[in-house]
């Protein structure tokens, strides 16, 4: 798992336009990386609208917001369209990026064991370096929570 103070490697992945996206080209503004199981699954639904409803507010702070999972372009394009989301949804079809950043993990649901994506959300320096870590997330609240810590680092966004 990520943890403050760590710089990760760089890496390039396809957007839900299949567009390259290459992490390096991403640094010199903060950015939020919200990592999620699967697109268009309730609680996915629900942290993705949340990003996108408070997409002004991370704005005003000069925060990005990137989604990221390991669903295909193809599904996070109509999950991007459906939902009318602002921010670029990465898809991680190979796990380049989730093992590494330790979030594809086992898990346990009605007593079966498989491996998944552990819901977590990263926020990141201008320079690509970890701030805070949130783990196991629980969508309630959770954006409100990720928006305030941001208020905390970069200013209040005239709040």
């Amino acid at each position: 798992m990520l943890s403050p103070g760590e710089t990760p490697a760089d890496f390039t992945l396809l957007d839900q336009a299949g567009q390259t996206v290459r992490w390096s080209d991403l640094r010199g503004r903060p950015a939020v990386v919200f990592i999620y199981p699967k697109a268009s699954t309730p609680g996915c639904t629900t942290e993705a609208c949340g990003f996108r409803d408070h997409a002004g507010d991370f704005e005003a702070l000069g925060v990005s917001v990137i989604g990221l999972s390991a669903d295909s372009v193809k599904r996070q394009s109509n999950f991007h369209a459906k939902y009318e989301l602002t921010m670029p949804l990465l898809a991680d079809t190979e796990r380049d990026v989730l093992e590494p950043w330790g979030v594809w993990a086992e898990k346990r649901n009605y007593g079966r064991t498989y491996m998944g994506i552990v819901r977590t959300t990263v926020l990141f320096d201008a320079e690509g370096t970890v701030l805070k870590v949130w783990t196991k997330v629980r969508v309630k609240g959770h954006v409100e929570a990720v928006l305030q810590t941001a208020r905390e680092h970069f200013g209040n966004g005239g709040a």
